[in-house]
């Protein structure tokens, strides 16, 4: 069906140039879900059991989730509501392709044609895999990009842990590539045991990581705020998980046809100089850091120093209205409060049901993001929270981690 470029553009002007965005849940046929993304308990296997069960919840993204045959053509696509009143939508893909520069900026039309990269909220009891996201040299190979990713440990979502509170990060820096590569030839004759060659970190709520592209890593299973690159690509090194099985295609499905049985090839998606740096935490641990505080509210960075992607944390204090300016466009979620943002009635999502609207999630253009959008608290009590996440055009953004500005408050908010 053609793009209806007439209801774009409407929509477009009535939002004053900020879209609001349906909620985009997305299932993945491993592990086991964790139960934090506010879905609806009846919801969580919406799309079939075969499928799994729902895991995640993807912003601001303008690609589909790689789920494989069953999964539909825009899974993991965003979509714009019309109206609270009506059923009509269309994809953030199809609006940005209609209106270009207007919603994202000259500078990301020219150099990417469009929206770079999407977040999500990872919502997994169990740990995930050790696994890697390929560089962009080796995801071109197969015809992909690489996705260079950062976390963030929202207090909001976070009431319990799940089972594994840490994060393992590349390999111990003395481990020898020949006995990755070992383990790798055996994927298919017993448990690779392949977290023994690594290294892991406790998470800490409020804080966050940078995970190159190349970089082996089994996330802790907290609820997890994935500011991220367009892409949905990964190479997992480890077969067995909590008890479930993983199979090889899952090894090499990112190799082209004739480097699948090839130890040295797979082993090469990894970037090793970055696996084992002796300084990891040093170098990419991503404490937040202050951008600009009033009485009215506080704005944190809580992804930066990177370059592909970065997000800011934006507090506003109970029964306060401020103007917020940013020199680009972004995605937003609401994870805490109610009130007004622009022209819109917003409010954090309590428990919603599979395919229903929502007042949480929103998409800022941006000449609206410079301009400023007005956010009006309308509690006495609670603070609205708002995670925001741009692409690599923010000039704000900080450009290195400078301890001096970093705030951890350990056990505090």
């Amino acid at each position: 069906m053609a793009t209806d470029k007439a209801l774009i553009r409407k929509t477009f002007d009535e939002g004053k140039g900020v879209f609001r965005l349906y909620p985009t849940f997305v299932p993945r046929r491993f592990g086991k879900a964790g139960h934090r993304l506010k879905l609806h308990p009846d919801d969580y296997y919406a799309l079939g059991i075969e499928r799994g069960s729902i895991k995640e919840r993807w912003f601001s993204s303008t690609i589909a989730a790689n789920n494989g045959s069953l999964a539909a053509p825009d899974e993991g696509m965003s979509y714009v509501a019309v109206s609270p009143d009506s059923d009509e939508k269309f994809t953030l893909k199809e609006a940005i392709d209609t209106l270009g520069a207007e919603v994202v900026g000259e500078e990301l039309m020219e150099k990417y044609g469009g929206w770079p990269m999407y977040s999500k909220f990872f919502d997994f009891e169990n740990p995930l895999f050790h696994h890697v996201h390929l560089t962009f040299e080796a995801a071109a190979r197969v015809g992909k990009l690489g996705k260079p990713e950062s976390y963030y440990f929202p207090r909001q979502l976070n009431n319990y842990p799940g089972e594994c509170n840490a994060t393992y990060f590349g390999f111990d820096p003395d481990a020898d590539p020949e006995d990755v590569k070992e383990r790798l030839r055996h994927y298919n004759d017993g448990d690779t045991r392949i977290t023994e060659l690594s290294r892991a970190y406790r998470a800490e709520l409020g804080t966050g990581w940078y995970t190159p592209a190349g970089v082996i890593h089994a996330p802790a299973s907290w609820l997890t705020y994935e500011p991220q690159w367009n892409s949905d690509v990964n190479s997992v090194q480890e077969n067995v998980v909590s008890g479930e099985i993983y199979p090889r295609d899952m090894l090499v499905e990112e190799c082209p046809e004739d480097k699948k049985d090839d130890i040295d090839y797979i082993f090469g998606l990894l970037d090793w100089e970055k696996n084992v740096d002796p300084h990891y935490k040093k170098t990419y641990f991503r404490p937040p850091v202050v951008h600009r505080e009033t009485e009215q509210y506080v704005e944190k960075w809580v992804s930066y120093a990177n370059g592909y992607v970065c997000a800011k944390e934006l507090t506003v204090y109970p029964g306060q209205t401020v103007t917020v300016k940013d020199p680009a466009a972004y995605g937003c979620i609401f994870v805490q409060g109610h009130g007004r943002f622009g022209v819109f009635d917003a409010e954090t999502a309590t428990m919603l049901r599979f395919g229903q609207q929502s007042g949480d999630e929103y998409f800022v253009s941006e000449k609206a993001a410079k301009e400023g959008i007005v956010v009006e608290n309308h509690s006495r009590y609670e603070p609205i929270v708002i995670l925001k996440h741009f692409g690599p055009n923010n000039p704000e953004e900080p450009k290195s981690v400078d301890r001096k500005d970093c705030e951890v408050r350990f056990g505090k908010g």
